[in-house]
């Protein structure tokens, strides 16, 4: 093998060696679980984390006889998502059998759809205005769970347990074409879509839990090139940084392996996270290999018309359009509009304050600075979500009605929160009974500042004498002898007065 110099991945997925540049070129495969009660063709419940093979039957087990039966309500979050992503719904379609053999299918076949997609022809635009294309999106029943035993992954393993809990669960494989071109690119087309299907309600989007599961497909050319590489299918990423490491260690392989000689190899690869590398785990097979043949036990699936009309006129605000609300309608910052839009959570209780102060839009961007600001601050350390908290939306907007009015100053609303969050408490409550009004009262607040500078005089000094950072100094001294209840405006106008002098 021939010794290279080493390359180096631009941000914008291009790799350059001394031989010249490299384009990375990826399409993936999301498989996302949708959120129904039961299974896709029968009547198990779903689960996660349950005992294994709790959630059976002679079904998803591929008895002998049985018969499947689709589940309506899989069919309804498929068609809803397709319809968000622009997707051109088939009106009649069918399920085939894909057949191959491992003990984590019993049946040794897996019904899905091979030529006749339900969704085909969509695009998911990126924050940075990427359009990428959707190919397709087909329904299709997940395998079981292998695992193995004794050693790291499947190499090296003693033995493995089958565990069939997941078998017949619900998936929608979203098919991207070649559209991305670096391993960022393709974090971010997973954040899109994990934000898009919260949105819709139809998967939780938990990528560490196995409900979206993303395969990529990389290959490398030269820049300039029209013709695609070979590529390698990459599994078993199960975060949203994995996913760009594991774009990114691929990419980089493949052109050390072409610059040296080698010729890559269509196969399937698993990434190791531990490791930061891809290894091989088998060849990649063809269609063919799969023996697609249509299911004889399922008839066609008919949908008419005016139901997707219906459909597709009663799906909610999706993310881009709430953004666009946020920012265009509320004046909202970008910073906040992006982290109110990607939690699905955060947005849906901004919106229910927003319903709450209709009459009073000088609250809304308060509402949400405290939201993304000192509540996210306290839900990370706390590692909570907001629905375990007592923290209405109406007591949010009661908190910052109190502040926006100078009832009370921030440093008394911050002392606050905690308690909000945990009891539930009303804030005016329990600003009246402890009395915890904002002293307003310019007299009041005169003598104050007046008995601070005479308690420090050497740091009067060394302000007068260019220190001017000794502000922060003077203004802590004065809300630690008010407990936090002086006007901070008015204070600090009367405390740069009295310093000028």
């Amino acid at each position: 093998m021939n010794t290279i110099a080493p390359a180096t991945i631009a941000p914008t997925g291009i790799i350059h060696t001394p031989n010249g540049d490299y384009e990375t070129i990826i399409g993936v495969e999301v498989h996302v679980q949708l959120n129904t009660t039961t299974k896709l063709f029968c009547g198990d419940t779903l689960s996660f984390g349950d005992a294994p093979n709790d959630h059976t039957c002679p079904i998803c087990l591929g008895y002998p006889g049985v018969l499947p039966v689709l589940n309506q309500q899989a069919v309804e979050k498929a068609v809803t998502l397709g319809l968000a992503l622009g997707c051109t719904i088939a009106t009649v379609c069918k399920f085939d059998r894909k057949h191959y053999f491992y003990p984590d299918l019993p049946k040794a076949y897996q019904i899905s759809q091979f030529d006749e997609p339900l969704c085909s022809n969509g695009t998911l635009t990126l924050a940075n205005g990427r359009v990428v294309g959707i190919q397709r999106a087909h329904l299709e029943e997940d395998a079981g769970k292998l695992n193995h035993v004794g050693a790291e992954g499947l190499a090296g393993s003693l033995y493995s347990l089958v565990d069939l809990n997941r078998a017949g669960t619900p998936l929608l494989e979203v098919v991207s074409h070649p559209d991305l071109r670096s391993g960022e690119e393709c974090k971010e087309y997973m954040a899109t879509l994990r934000n898009l299907v919260r949105c819709l309600n139809v998967c939780d989007g938990n990528l560490e839990e196995g409900s979206m599961r993303c395969d990529a497909n990389v290959s490398v050319r030269k820049v300039g090139a029209t013709q695609y590489g070979t590529r390698a299918e990459v599994k078993n990423m199960n975060s949203l940084r994995s996913i760009q490491r594991a774009v990114e260690y691929e990419a980089q392989r493949q052109v050390d392996l072409v610059e040296s000689g080698g010729k890559v190899v269509q196969e399937t690869r698993l990434w190791n996270d531990a490791t930061g590398t891809t290894i091989s785990m088998r060849g990649k097979e063809a269609a063919n290999d799969y023996r697609y043949f249509p299911e004889p036990d399922l008839p066609p699936l008919r949908l008419s018309v005016t139901w997707l009309e219906d459909m597709k006129a009663n799906l909610p605000e999706l993310p881009k359009q709430r953004y666009e609300r946020y920012t265009q309608t509320i004046g909202l910052p970008d910073f906040e509009a992006n982290l109110l839009t990607e939690n699905q959570e955060l947005g849906d209780y901004f919106d229910a304050a927003l319903a709450l102060t209709a009459d009073n839009k000088a609250l809304h961007k308060p509402i949400a600075n405290w939201l993304v600001g000192d509540i996210t601050a306290w839900l990370n350390t706390e590692k909570l979500s907001l629905t375990d908290t007592k923290l209405t939306p109406s007591l949010l907007v009661e908190l910052v009605t109190l502040l926006e009015a100078q009832t009370i100053g921030s440093a008394v609303a911050k002392q606050l929160l905690p308690e909000l969050l945990t009891d539930g408490a009303s804030p005016k409550a329990l600003v009246d009974s402890r009395g915890l009004g904002q002293i307003n009262d310019t007299s009041a607040l005169e003598a104050l500042v007046a008995q601070v500078l005479a308690a420090n005089p050497a740091e009067v000094e060394a302000y007068k004498g260019g220190k001017t950072k000794l502000m922060g100094f003077f203004v802590g001294q004065v809300m630690k002898a008010t407990q936090g209840k002086a006007n901070a405006a008015t204070m600090t106008e009367l405390l740069q007065k009295k310093l000028a002098e």
